[in-house]
């Protein structure tokens, strides 16, 4: 009975018409991203994208092919970024009107890319189920490649790529290493497309065909597990790496400041007195270098001498360094960065970074000018970007690549390739998004910036999850979301530079132009 049922349930989908198809569409995007942090249940892939296939066999019309691709993203992005409009009430109820286009728009928008993955498909392909194993492929190539459009193009927005879903598994995750998180989504797609194998309504479709692509679908999350146990398993143990005194001392601080009470002038002194406390109390001597997160000094500590002076004094130990997120200005005319700064314990400071991949609508308004309200942060005016990552090198302190918040979404774009630095600072605040999936979706995208670059990583947040990891991807010290908190710990040393720091998200585009031509040639034949 289950056989019979299961041979027969493409065409019973494609009997499905108008609501209740768009209806499972959105439902299986939505259930997808269960395989996303927090909850990380990775083999959910297996089960929801086989439906995309079989629903994109039983369309008609190019619209309708259209359709299976965007409102299945739909449903996904709708789950899967809803913390978003979280940040929208943070300071005012009064920018509730803008809630349904954060959360219904951003997602209407962007699952367009995947709406035209599958509309193109279906045009290369055709729609006889005979051609499903070429569909297979040419649907991993193109999703992928919608991926890596998605995270380029209008400044890009790569939050919870394919790739991501199998993120949460250590094992899993190493592939990163060579070939990126957009190469792992070609890894992910295929495999889940692959799936749709496991019953065929037309005898056409060879059984020996069919049993080969399902080995191919197991075998790739299967392969790509051992092959990163196996890495795993020859670096060497985190205790080792923290024992090791030639290694650089370091104590990230998370206060825990609501965000309301962030850029109150109330609150100022409050605030920057919490992060000396927690910055001075019982801190080893081998610790030598301090991290406060984003914008920790809420005001132009540049500029205010007294400030400074206290921070280098109370903050940063006896001849080490005090890192911390603060806004900056340039007058003349009037400039507005967000930046990183490094001050000596004289309060000096010796060098900035601005950040230079801006939040649309939170530092800045994309055509400002022809819109009728501001960004959604403190401020009227616009943030401005930087010249972009750079390596920062200090007397004493192993060379690093600062990054500010957002800006660690980007793979292949966190670091100087022409200077490759020892590890990677992201300062960050994700007091925005309050008990929901964004902060820890946020990490997750830290986490695998590390693997890619093979470059210890530092996170620090006002609130979030602050962490640090090793250039596999392994914690090193954690502080909770919405917990007050410091942890010392000796920042290890660079891993050699990996496949995919060397040539960066090429490996992925080679990955979906090969899948792409194979899916092409298996339909031709």
């Amino acid at each position: 009975m289950m056989p019979r049922i299961l041979a027969t349930l493409p065409s019973r989908l494609n009997a499905w018409h108008g609501w209740r198809r768009r209806g499972a569409l959105i439902l299986l995007g939505a259930i997808t991203t269960l395989a996303l942090p927090p909850l990380n249940i990775w083999p959910i892939a297996f089960l929801t994208l086989p439906f995309v296939v079989w629903m994109l066999e039983g369309v008609t019309q190019r619209r309708q092919a259209f359709g299976v691709g965007w409102w299945f993203a739909f449903g996904y992005f709708c789950v899967g970024w809803y913390w978003i409009s979280n940040a929208l009430l943070v300071f005012s109820a009064d920018l509730w009107w803008m809630i349904p286009f954060a959360l219904v728009g951003l997602p209407m928008v962007m699952a367009v890319y995947y709406g035209l993955a599958a509309m193109i498909v279906d045009a290369v392909s055709g729609r006889a189920a005979v051609r499903r194993l070429g569909r297979c492929l040419l649907l991993a190539a193109a999703f992928a490649g919608m991926d890596m459009l998605r995270g380029i193009l209008f400044t890009g927005f790569p939050w919870n790529t394919f790739g991501y879903l199998w993120s949460g598994i250590p094992a899993l995750s190493q592939a990163a290493s060579l070939i990126g998180v957009y190469g792992l989504g070609v890894a992910v797609l295929l495999s889940g497309f692959l799936m749709s194998m496991i019953v065929a309504d037309e005898p056409a479709i060879d059984r020996v065909c069919r049993r080969l692509a399902l080995v191919v679908a197991v075998a790739i999350p299967v392969v790509t597990y051992a092959g990163g146990a196996a890495r795993l398993s020859m670096a060497p143990p985190l205790s080792e790496q923290q024992a090791d005194p030639t290694r650089q001392g370091l104590r990230m601080v998370q206060a825990n400041i609501p965000q309301k009470e962030k850029w109150g002038r109330d609150f100022r002194v409050l605030n920057f007195q919490k992060f000396i406390r927690l910055s001075s109390t019982d801190r080893p001597d081998w610790v030598s270098t301090v991290i406060w997160p984003e914008t920790a000094a809420a005001f132009f500590i540049d500029e205010q001498p007294d400030f400074r002076t206290a921070a280098g004094a109370f903050a940063a130990p006896v001849g080490g360094y005090l890192i911390t997120g603060a806004p900056r200005r340039v007058q003349d005319p009037l400039t507005l960065y967000n930046s990183l700064l490094v001050l000596n314990d004289q309060g000096e400071v010796l060098t900035e970074y601005d950040k230079s991949h801006l939040v649309p609508f939170g530092e800045y308004v994309p055509l400002g000018s022809y819109l009728p309200f501001g960004k959604v942060t403190v401020g009227a005016v616009d943030y401005s970007p930087g010249p972009g990552p750079r390596t920062v090198s200090v007397p004493g302190l192993p060379p690093f690549s600062p990054l500010i918040c957002y800006e660690i979404i980007f793979p292949g774009h966190v670091v100087d390739e022409t200077q490759r630095p020892d590890w990677i600072l992201n300062i960050t605040n994700d007091a925005w998004y309050g008990h929901s999936a964004g902060p820890y979706q946020h990490v997750q995208h830290t986490r695998l910036r590390a693997i890619e670059e093979g470059l210890p990583l530092v996170r620090a947040a006002s609130t979030g999850v602050s962490v640090a990891f090793d250039g596999y991807g392994r914690e090193l010290a954690r502080i909770d979301l919405d917990t007050s908190g410091v942890r010392d710990f000796r920042v290890p040393a660079p891993l050699p530079a990996t496949v995919f720091s060397k040539y960066g998200n090429t490996v992925a585009l080679f990955l979906l132009l090969i899948c792409g031509l194979a899916g092409a040639l298996v339909i031709r034949r």
